[in-house]
């Protein structure tokens, strides 16, 4: 799933920019921009960490998909809302689908987990996540734009953390109202005009998957 999300960026940083030194400096970001350099670090060193126990990795790895890809998101959604990028913003409606999904799953792991961290250990773990991504979009975003700047984006970004406390089970630390309106509509989104694009939601196990349901006939008994 992963590789298909860094192809499909791949395949837009490469429609988008065309100045051949600045798609090297992004496709390097890890060696080029140290705000990624750090979210990157954070990331690996709870994958590759053997002293913290099972519950501390499930949370920091919920906070990855939760927290560090949120103010990417909602900088897209930005443009969504302004019927920008089309292609794009499409894209990202699959690919913050799939994020949300692993989230929840990582939720959902810690909830079966007796032996759980403290809750302070939690908090700690989500703030420092927060701090970086903070820091990220501080440097991402360096203008203000119409509806959105680095002050309600890092709003956002505890906003986002504390809903994810409460999806472990802990209270709010932030308490932290989502500045962006755009971002509580998404969930309502599904019901897309067929006529107008194609739908980016979860298709039901089965739903025409046989040629036969296809078929239109007038002969139902009512």
């Amino acid at each position: 799933m992963y590789g298909v999300h860094s192809e499909m960026y791949g395949m837009l940083i490469n429609t988008y920019i065309r100045d051949s030194k600045e798609r090297e400096h992004l496709f390097n970001a890890i060696q080029t921009m140290p705000c990624v350099r750090r979210k990157a670090d954070w990331a690996i060193q709870w994958i590759t960490d053997t002293k913290s126990t099972f519950g501390e990795r499930i949370v920091a790895f919920a906070a990855v998909e939760g927290i560090f890809f949120s103010g990417s998101f909602a900088a897209i959604y930005w443009l969504k809302k302004r019927g920008l990028m089309p292609g794009l913003t499409y894209s990202n409606e699959l690919i913050s689908r799939d994020e949300g999904l692993h989230c929840n799953f990582a939720c959902l792991l810690y909830s079966y987990i007796v032996k759980r961290p403290s809750e302070d250990r939690v908090k700690d773990i989500i703030t420092k996540a927060v701090s970086i991504e903070q820091e990220f979009l501080t440097e991402a975003l360096p203008v203000d734009l119409i509806g959105m700047n680095g002050v309600l984006m890092k709003r956002y970004i505890e906003f986002v953390a504390d809903r994810l406390l409460l999806d472990l089970g802990l209270a709010k630390v932030y308490l932290a109202e989502n500045p962006f309106d755009f971002m509580e509509s998404i969930s309502l989104e599904g019901k897309t005009n067929f006529f107008e694009k194609r739908v980016a939601e979860y298709q039901r196990s089965g739903v025409m998957s046989n040629t036969l349901d296809r078929d239109f006939t007038l002969d139902a008994d009512f």
